[in-house]
């Protein structure tokens, strides 16, 4: 951790504490996310890991390197210095239609390149997006702890694969139905 320079506290969760770093070799701010060693790393840093390091999208914060010391494993990412877009939401009160497409459209082409890759995020939120602070911010899809990389297999049985399509299909139907049906109580 000597090539970082800790400059300040950026936030905290049950996974432990996130820092904003400076670069010293290069000047580069960077979040860390520090994590406290145990016995055995959780399934959920694992899976972080090894899922997040896989992406490179402009729509993604960037992984860099993950670092250990005696006490702690530190995930190197990309600083989003916009903050979070739930932030943005409560101290804006709403958006217009026009930027609520621009921040939607990002979204959505973040999670069709994870889905291209083979993973699934799994907690997308407004949490977990955030934005890299330019003028017309860019959004950023982060926290891949419950993300999974799907392992699609070809089925032995196409008529199986066939009824559970047709089942799924029918079943969202009817759930649509109801909502689209129901009167507000």
């Amino acid at each position: 951790m000597e090539r970082y320079e800790i400059l300040k506290d950026i936030g905290s969760g049950n996974f432990g504490v996130a820092r904003l770093v400076r670069d010293i070799w290069t000047g580069e701010l960077y979040a860390v996310k520090y994590i406290e060693r145990g016995q055995k790393i959780d399934e959920h840093v694992q899976r972080e890991i090894m899922n997040h390091r896989s992406l490179k999208h402009p729509n993604i914060i960037r992984f860099k390197e993950v670092l250990i010391t005696p006490t702690h494993l530190a995930i190197v990412m990309e600083y989003a210095a916009g903050g979070e877009l739930f932030e943005r939401i409560c101290n804006a009160g709403r958006f217009s239609e026009d930027e609520g497409r621009f921040f939607f459209q990002q979204l959505i082409s973040g999670v069709s390149y994870c889905h291209s890759m083979q993973i699934c995020h799994r907690d997308l939120k407004l949490e977990n997006t955030l934005l890299d602070g330019s003028s017309a911010p860019r959004l950023k899809i982060c926290d891949f702890g419950y993300s999974k990389a799907m392992n699609l297999q070809i089925p032995q049985n196409p008529i199986k694969l066939y009824v559970k399509k047709w089942l799924l299909t029918v079943l969202y139907l009817i759930f649509q139905s109801s909502v689209l049906h129901s009167q507000p109580k």
